[in-house]
């Protein structure tokens, strides 16, 4: 999805890479001053709030619609949509009072019942969202999205144009954080009736946040402009913000170091080094609850059925040298799926993460022959991932680690993010892909539900009746301590069945120019462009 001002980009790609100069003051006059250019990395399959994947679309997303929540600068809680809200003594109901003064784009009135329509929306099993389950809290939720029971069943009722009432399963600490998520944003009613599946595109999309679709423009960006409609726009600096679609991550860095960019999370491994020492002062650093690993394909050979084939290929790489040699700004190894730091959990780890590694390597050669390969018979095996000089560079290394204490000969698949996410949903062609998640909320279920069976984003195919019995378990108690227990047991067994490799957890990594004032690390690295402002001088 991004990408804009094709003659620009050429005039600005005349510009001297040298960004110690004056060079860069001269490209930023070819733009107006209240204009944010952000590179965005792969370009969004699509702008459906309910149906839309992946980081790139969710940084487009939250500029452009508002839920009940949003975060605040440093990722705390505050009010969005919702003005104020009640939660009942026993924890189960939650009551939103809406403001009088939101609207959406078009100046249409924002109502409750463009809450209940969406979140009815976001579990209909019509509707194909990847994420309905997060909305399992919900009462009905997991029977709707199966298809047992109709969407006016939901949770969810209008009591007035300005009050909506949600009804939960059990009490659920997290569920004001999981409100931040693009799955329970309003959309425009009349826009699906009038437009269907084509309401996201320029010229049909109303949304209700602080900006609005200007343009789109495929494989190379999105602009949004400000919403003079929005609740909150006075205080809303940023006229402009533009979304560039750059799979390079090397010409990303080169477009942020001509000036043709402000902001950009592409921060290649090879240049880690050279950012250090020549722009300390504008690479943004922060603690992140992400988890980058590798997916098994669990429902063909030759990983289906072959739980010491997948340990042995995990335990055959050395993930410390990833994050001290490679990634190096921070990252820790990964030997759990939830990330440390994550409130009220206490993460488990692989059984092997304190064995030594000659040890290590000597039981993964083992446990490789026992699944039947050995260095005369080795294992062929792809690994795909989405086009990135990072999951390359990534990639190469492991694959060198497998050949060098295993045998095994790995061919490797680069694919555009579009072909790279289809392929890995329909697992036809896939046996080992790239992948990263990021938590949508600051609970361990961000992390483990993805792993349930019926999780629309569960592209390893994993599927254990113990795993989902304990995810259910967890999600009925109120008891904070036993519900923690029944979650640490799942993820314990997870790991033990090898569906996944989890390589290192993430930091938060950006390069921002300093005329961008406003900016605040925070554990979910959500920015909303309505807090940031330019000063140019």
């Amino acid at each position: 999805m991004p990408k804009y001002l094709i003659v620009f980009s050429l005039v600005l790609s005349s510009v001297a890479c040298d960004r110690e100069g004056g060079s860069e003051r001269d490209s930023l006059r070819h733009i107006a001053p209240s204009t944010l250019r952000k590179g965005n990395g792969a370009e969004p399959q699509t702008l459906d709030p309910h149906k839309a994947e992946g980081v790139p679309a969710s940084n487009i997303l939250r500029d452009l619609f508002e839920g009940l929540i949003i975060e605040a600068p440093d990722g705390t809680l505050v009010p969005g949509v919702a003005k104020s809200w009640e939660i009942s003594p026993d924890g189960k109901r939650y009551t939103f009072h809406l403001r009088p003064t939101a609207h959406w784009s078009n100046g249409d009135p924002l109502v409750a019942e463009d809450f209940a329509f969406a979140l009815r929306r976001s579990v209909d099993p019509s509707t194909g969202s990847k994420y309905s389950q997060i909305l399992s809290p919900i009462v009905n939720a997991d029977v709707v999205i199966i298809g047992e029971k109709s969407t006016e069943t939901l949770g969810v009722n209008v009591v007035n144009q300005h009050t909506l009432e949600i009804m939960l399963n059990a009490p659920t600490s997290y569920f004001l954080g999981l409100l931040t998520h693009s799955s329970t944003y309003p959309v425009h009613r009349e826009s699906i009736n009038r437009h269907g599946n084509k309401f996201t595109r320029p010229g049909n999309l109303i949304s209700n946040g602080a900006y609005q679709l200007e343009d789109w423009i495929i494989q190379s960006h999105i602009t949004l402009k400000r919403n003079p409609n929005y609740w909150d726009a006075d205080n809303t600096s940023i006229d402009r913000v533009i979304y560039y679609a750059i799979d390079d991550q090397t010409a990303e860095l080169r477009r942020y170091r001509a000036g043709d960019i402000d902001w950009t999370d592409a921060v290649p491994l090879t240049q880690i080094r050279w950012i250090r020492k020549h722009l300390p002062k504008e690479l943004k650093v922060s603690p992140y609850i992400g988890t980058y690993y590798y997916g098994f394909n669990l429902t063909k050979p030759p990983f289906k059925d072959n739980l010491a084939l997948r340990k042995a290929l995990s335990m055959a790489i050395d993930r410390e040298i990833i994050v001290d040699k490679m990634t190096a700004l921070g990252e820790a190894p990964a030997y759990g799926w939830v990330p440390l730091g994550i409130v009220g959990y206490s993460s488990q780890s692989l059984s092997y993460q304190d064995l030594d590694s000659e040890l290590r390597h000597s039981e993964a050669e083992r446990l490789y022959q026992q699944a039947g390969y050995s260095r005369d018979n080795p294992l062929t095996v792809e690994l795909r991932y989405n086009t990135s000089e990072n999951h390359k560079k990534i990639a190469l290394v492991v694959a060198a680690m497998w050949k060098k204490y295993l045998g095994v000969h790995t061919v490797l698949i680069n694919e555009e993010w579009k072909v790279f996410l289809n392929n890995r949903k329909q697992r036809s062609v896939t046996q080992i892909f790239r992948s990263g998640w990021i938590g949508d909320y600051n609970d361990a279920t961000t992390f483990l539900s993805l792993m349930g069976s019926r999780h629309g984003i569960n592209d390893s195919g994993y599927n254990n009746p113990v795993y989902d019995d304990l995810l259910e378990k967890a999600a009925g108690k109120g008891d904070p301590l036993q519900r923690r227990h029944l979650l640490e047991d799942a993820e314990k067994l997870m790991l033990r069945d090898h569906p996944i490799i989890p390589l290192y957890f993430y930091v938060s990594k950006s390069l921002i120019k300093p005329h961008v004032k406003g900016y605040m690390g925070n554990l979910m690295d959500h920015h909303y462009t309505k807090h940031y402002r330019l000063e140019l001088r």
